[in-house]
């Protein structure tokens, strides 16, 4: 039995169609993957910020003379929730952006840290531990988080690129997705001094 050419025309129209569809929808699975591990990182930042004001608060209230390390941190709590990330619109430059605010922050908050350590009353109290647990716990989350992302992305990516997925990809606009890197200067060992010369 012979076909007529404008069945088998439409036999392969259909095909390919199908096919699209079906790495499309494998794309748009996988990419939703990535969009949810993207906000359990926004949620463990927003947890770290909302218990900033309470730390300041306690911290504020032992350390009179500390008043350029808590603006420190306010500040940098500040620039850190003003920078924001719409999933869909997510790029290296704009990740790149967030990361800077959100490690500028961890670093104010090292400071305190430190400078707590100068306050045994302080440290002593309930409220700043339980805080400092928190706090800990939240960083510990992070960590977590941004793992949990950079593998989601890494597959999404994956699969993106792998041909023939890589054009349908191109033609309906699904970006590779960046990557968190580690902190600016973290694989250099820290020197450590125990000289007690003054």
């Amino acid at each position: 039995m012979k076909f007529p050419k404008w069945a088998i025309a439409v036999a392969v129209i259909v095909i390919l169609a199908i096919w699209g569809i079906s790495k499309y929808n494998g794309l748009v699975t996988i990419d939703q993957n990535v969009k949810n591990k993207w906000s359990q990182v926004e949620n463990q930042y927003q947890r770290r910020s909302d218990l900033i004001p309470n730390l300041v608060n306690v911290v504020k209230g032992y350390t009179s003379h500390e008043r350029e390390t808590l603006e420190g941190v306010i500040n940098a709590r500040s620039k850190a929730t003003s920078t924001t990330i719409n999933a869909n619109d997510m790029d290296e430059a704009a990740l790149k952006r967030f990361q800077q605010n959100q490690d500028a922050l961890s670093s104010a908050l090292s400071r305190l840290m430190v400078v707590v350590e100068k306050y045994p009353d302080l440290k002593a109290n309930e409220q700043f531990r339980d805080l400092s647990s928190q706090l800990e716990g939240t960083e510990n989350r992070i960590t977590t988080a941004r793992r949990d992302f950079n593998d989601a992305a890494q597959q999404y990516n994956t699969h993106r690129n792998k041909f023939p997925t890589v054009i349908v990809a191109g033609l309906t606009g699904f970006r590779e997705r960046p990557y968190f890197t580690a902190q600016a200067g973290s694989e250099v060992a820290p020197t450590v001094n125990f000289s007690t010369e003054k």
